[in-house]
């Protein structure tokens, strides 16, 4: 299936591995000029390579914070418009909700919310002016069940599907889009860690592992495995398509039926 991406400029924040390295390097795959993001020079340029070396794609990139509201200035000063914002930037971290200060609930609000909200609100005028864009969050299972060992995790991550849905409201008629996409457990770089070390703690297998996690944590997954990164870019490129464009508004779930729900 040719999803009509060639030309199309595409932003995929915090994309130097995981979830977004797999969005970043499919949309180039399918001809949209990418732009990758991460925190350090090398780091974007490391994803650069990799990207490059599976797609043989050309693609650009911007090394900066997207939590601080400079360097989101000085991104759109450098690429002044996207077609295609991807809002992938985010942060993880179990912990007891007693154990967690005011501290970390601000910090994951202004990585895991204000960085996407931040940059819609930048390119959103480019957008309307050229009266197409898709703009895409990736938000979580967790932000519909959400997650008692992370609680400030899930609340950041029903706050971006309510920033979508509002924003596709406020933008009805047009032919810019905004979606939110649910990914279940998947074996990104940081939970792939995280899943190595528990492990490791408890003497046991990674195999063994997940079959326990998925037996008593997600019991309710119905794959009973973590999703591969790319299973989510799958659905991410679509929606960034100019073929999805009667889906707006919407929570798509990538959760591997966690949720359980028909709706």
């Amino acid at each position: 299936m040719d999803l009509q991406l060639t030309g199309k400029k595409a932003l995929v924040s915090g994309s130097t591995a995981g979830i977004g390295l797999a969005i970043a390097s499919l949309l180039a795959q399918e001809g949209a000029d990418v732009i990758v993001n991460g925190r350090s020079e090398s780091s974007v340029q490391q994803a650069i390579a990799q990207i490059q070396q599976a797609t043989g794609k050309s693609v650009s990139g911007f090394a900066g914070d997207l939590t601080q509201a400079g360097v989101a200035q000085s991104l759109i000063a450098q690429y002044p418009a996207v077609d295609i914002l991807v809002n992938n930037l985010g942060i993880f971290e179990p912990k007891a909700f007693e154990e967690i200060p005011d501290e970390d609930w601000q910090r994951f609000f202004d990585v895991n919310v204000l960085s996407g909200v931040r940059l819609a609100r930048l390119y959103l005028p480019a957008m309307k002016q050229q009266d197409w864009g898709r703009i895409v969050f990736i938000s979580s299972e967790s932000g519909v069940q959400i997650p008692p060992e992370m609680i400030h995790y899930g609340m950041t991550k029903s706050a971006q599907i309510s920033v979508a849905r509002g924003l596709a409201e406020s933008l009805a008629g047009t032919q810019i889009t905004v979606n939110s996409i649910l990914p279940g457990p998947t074996r990104s770089r940081g939970v792939g860690d995280f899943v190595e070390a528990l492990a490791k703690a408890e003497n046991k297998s990674q195999a063994a592992f997940e079959q326990a996690f998925f037996e008593s944590v997600r019991p309710t997954s119905l794959i009973k495995r973590f999703a591969t990164t790319e299973e989510v870019a799958n659905l991410v490129a679509y929606i960034a398509s100019p073929l999805s464009s009667a889906t707006t508004g919407a929570a798509l779930r990538v959760d591997g039926g966690v949720i359980k729900s028909a709706y």
